[in-house]
């Protein structure tokens, strides 16, 4: 997911491509003697493949199909539906729950999933001395589950087999998105045996109970997974082969679809849609709108530290102008850290006008009438929720410019990118979320709570609100709805008066294949299962 490079530069890229992928015969039958093969252009490498330590979409895409969770989400909705865990129950107000697994299933290598293996998985995650590296090393587990054991706020207190077949888990309080949060990505289940043999190597080659079994890994080029044949569920996956192609750039991306070099394709430009929808060989696909893209402020440095400066940059950004230029109408303008979609959504939040005098009037009263000088973090990969990162700080940078502030932009590749905003390097970031359970737990706990402004952070404007985080723990020990919503909805009022952010987009991010690419599915979490697809030609 590089950034745009000249016109040349992309049909010299093109022409390698074709030649790259011959070998491969992207789409269809016969390829490369690996029967049905899919390949799958996106926009960049995954950093790695153990989902535990990771919060990126490019690699959840693959361990998605790699590796399966207890509960999992129905394939067009947030629903959740039975996965390894065929049903469950809760008792003690929420307090236990306990879950029946399938039985003869196996991973990849041969050994047999049952409780153990799940109780292996959690204390994992849970526990300092299973870590592989530095504590935060699972930034997910302690974003869901209230850091780690030991920790005040870590929710579960214990996981434990209660048979070959049976867990239970016990926690401290109710947690309201806990069965939600158990389908998400990163608490896949992985191959106790594979974790123990090497940690670091399971991170370059999963093993889990999936649909398709890691088979590759060329870095900055492809991932290839393979049918498993032993998979429990009887008639899938119905291809034999995925290969993950990166190809930095969206429009080269789109040729090498066109020319048929590939199948199906992410990351498609917004302006591109109408070209695909008139092509008879193509199909276009629309993801649900389950995120959102914004600028996030580093609030541990000044002068973003003033509540009147980060406001002022809202009043900054016209984004009306931002989706005419870059989303061809497939996105709305943002208003909340939420999607509208989502329920507990405050509609009746005032957005920021976008209005320079106002902009200017509370710069002044900050004490910056003449401005500053700022390095802003452009994203170097197109997103779901941002389709040219460098192309809008630079739309963003010329209405700075207009109240005084004058915006370096700095885009260092992704993998680096992540870690410096992780780590608070940043003045000022372009960031996004695709919402990972359906909950608004997800987004606003996530993103925006002071839990989650320790290195590595997820969130990353550093905005740390005592007020703010007692709303949002009580939301999630409640377990009745209505109060949930309210209780979110009292949140957002918070979250817009003290500005962290400018929420920017909710998009609507296009994706195209190949016409006789059947079965497919944009699922809204953004990472999709790849068991049901086919190849019809």
């Amino acid at each position: 997911m590089k950034i745009h490079k000249s016109l040349w530069i992309a049909i010299g890229f093109v022409l390698v491509l074709s030649t790259v992928l011959a070998g491969c015969g992207g789409g269809g039958s016969n390829a490369g003697g690996q029967g049905k093969t899919l390949i799958y252009g996106r926009g960049a490498d995954s950093p790695k493949l153990d989902p535990a330590l990771v919060t990126d979409g490019e690699s959840f895409r693959v361990t998605e199909n790699v590796m399966e969770t207890l509960v999992d989400y129905e394939k067009d909705s947030m629903d959740v539906r039975p996965a390894l865990a065929t049903k469950w129950e809760t008792s003690d107000g929420g307090k236990t729950w306990t879950f029946h697994l399938r039985k003869d299933v196996k991973f990849h290598d041969g050994t047999d999933f049952n409780a153990e293996a799940v109780v292996f998985n959690f204390e994992r995650w849970m526990n300092q001395e299973h870590k592989s590296g530095k504590k935060d090393d699972f930034t997910y587990y302690a974003s869901m589950f209230g850091g780690f054991k030991g920790d005040e706020g870590h929710l579960i207190e214990s996981v434990k087999a209660v048979d070959d077949y049976t867990v239970e888990f016990k926690l401290k309080e109710p947690q309201g998105p806990f069965l939600q949060n158990l389908a998400m990505s990163p608490f896949a289940i992985a191959s106790p045996k594979a974790v123990k043999e090497d940690p670091g190597k399971f991170a370059q080659h999963p093993v889990g109970t999936g649909p398709f079994k890691f088979k590759s890994w060329k870095k900055g080029d492809s991932i290839t997974i393979v049918k498993n044949e032993d998979y429990w569920q009887k008639g899938l996956p119905k291809l034999d082969q995925v290969i993950f192609k990166s190809i930095p750039d969206n429009s080269a991306r789109l040729t090498a679809l066109q020319s048929g070099d590939i199948d199906v394709m992410d990351g498609l430009n917004p302006d591109d849609a109408k070209t695909v929808e008139q092509n008879d060989k193509l199909q276009l696909f629309k993801r649900p709108p389950n995120n959102v893209g914004y600028l996030a402020f580093n609030m541990e440095e000044k002068p973003f530290d003033d509540k009147k400066v980060r406001q002022a940059i809202n009043h900054a950004v016209n984004k009306e102008g931002l989706i005419k230029s870059f989303y061809a109408d497939l996105a709305e303008p943002a208003k909340n850290p939420m999607p509208p979609s989502m329920w507990g959504y405050n509609d009746e939040i005032e957005p920021y006008e976008y209005n320079l005098e106002k902009a200017k009037k509370l710069l002044k009263e900050a004490g910056y009438e003449d401005g500053f000088e700022v390095e802003f973090y452009a994203m170097p990969e197109p997103r779901p929720y941002m389709p040219d990162g460098k192309k809008i700080a630079e739309y963003i940078q010329a209405d700075l410019k207009k109240i005084g502030i004058k915006a370096k932009i700095v885009s260092p590749e992704w993998q680096s990118y992540l870690e410096a905003t992780e780590e608070g390097k940043h003045d000022m970031a372009l960031l996004g979320w695709t919402g990972d359970n359906g909950d608004p737990d997800n987004f606003l706990y996530v993103l925006l709570d002071k839990d989650n402004a320790r290195i590595p952070a997820q969130n990353i404007a550093f905005y740390k609100s005592d007020k703010l985080h007692d709303i949002l723990i009580k939301a999630q020990r409640e377990t009745d709805k209505a109060k949930r919503t309210e209780l979110y909805k009292e949140a957002q009022e918070i979250i817009r008066e003290d500005a962290p952010w400018v929420p920017l987009v909710h998009a609507t991010p296009p994706l195209a294949a190949q016409s006789y690419v059947k079965n497919y599915v944009p699922h809204p979490k953004g990472s999709d299962s790849l068991a049901e697809v086919d190849i019809q030609k």
